[in-house]
């Protein structure tokens, strides 16, 4: 009975460690491994060193190179775009839902985190009808004929308003949960001493949800990094590549309709994993160190 006790955090511990291995480890070192092959999907893949990373960061008359650094560039667009303002956002309507004078505020929170939880398929079909040209209430609101996915900078916003509306809600929820931790012995004091909203969210509120803040603002990038779906349904990478992330110009280079060149593809998805790794270290490490100043 006493062995069978000591394999009990096995039962548990078990099935996630299976999980990791199999759906992101395994596949993760047979990615890299790949991106250093000439591989099609189909046959084996033959060994070529750094070829790839040749042709796509040093080959300027390639067109994976344009396309690597294309991608890259309105990848880093949209993270620019994106992120601020899913962080900021969500912030403020956490905080904003903490006044007491405020009714409903469980209501409005769920009506915030609702979009969360709807498909990203949905959330486009949603979103292209209210930016249709002929039928749309964007346009019949704005009294305009706009073509949104056809035309920047229109393109751009309503690949964010659509990222903005499904991805506030969860980190408002987090947000919420760090603020709600805060002793209200804290607000009060302050409140005696004079302070008004502002001073209490900056000396009380940001300093109680740093932890939080800096685990949204590193998960946040990461996720804005690989973004897909939002400019592949909205804008179809339009118009003329403008709206093109890496990682459209990975699916189409890994599974194209043609010949698939999976090894470049790869390629291209390391060097995005290493970005990415390298942007989150510099935040959690700048993030944490003022947190912990």
């Amino acid at each position: 009975m006493k062995d069978r006790g000591n394999l009990t955090p096995i039962y548990f511990v078990g099935p996630h460690i299976i999980l990791f291995l199999v759906f992101i480890l395994i596949p993760s070192v047979f990615g890299i491994y790949a991106s250093f092959t000439s591989w099609n999907l189909v046959s084996d893949p033959q060994w070529i060193g750094l070829d790839n990373y040749r042709t796509i960061l040093a080959d300027s008359d390639s067109t994976f190179y344009n396309q690597f650094f294309n991608g890259m560039k309105n990848t880093l667009i949209f993270v620019a775009l994106s992120v601020p303002l899913l962080i900021i956002i969500p912030l403020a309507i956490a905080v904003a839902l903490e006044h007491k004078e405020l009714k409903f505020a469980s209501l409005f929170q769920t009506l915030v985190y609702i979009p969360g939880l709807v498909s990203i398929s949905a959330a486009a079909l949603i979103w292209s009808l209210i930016f249709n040209k002929q039928l749309g209430v964007a346009n019949n609101l704005l009294g305009s004929e706009v073509v949104w996915s056809a035309n920047q900078p229109y393109a751009w916003i309503i690949i964010i308003i659509i990222t903005v509306w499904a991805g506030i809600g969860g980190n408002m929820i987090i947000y919420r949960a760090g603020i709600n931790g805060v002793s209200q012995d804290l607000y009060e004091s302050a409140e005696i001493d004079g302070a008004g909203p502002v001073r209490k969210f900056w000396s009380i509120t940001l300093p109680s949800i740093k932890f939080p803040l800096i685990y949204t603002m590193v998960m946040t990038t990461a996720g804005a990094f690989n973004v897909f779906a939002q400019p592949l349904m909205m804008t179809d990478g339009g118009p003329r590549q403008s709206t093109t992330v890496l990682m459209m110009y990975i699916r189409d280079l890994a599974f194209s309709h043609g010949e698939s060149i999976a090894g470049l593809a790869s390629a291209m998805a390391v060097m995005l994993g290493l970005v990415i790794l390298v942007i989150s270290a510099i935040q959690y490490y700048i993030m944490n160190r003022n947190a912990t100043t």
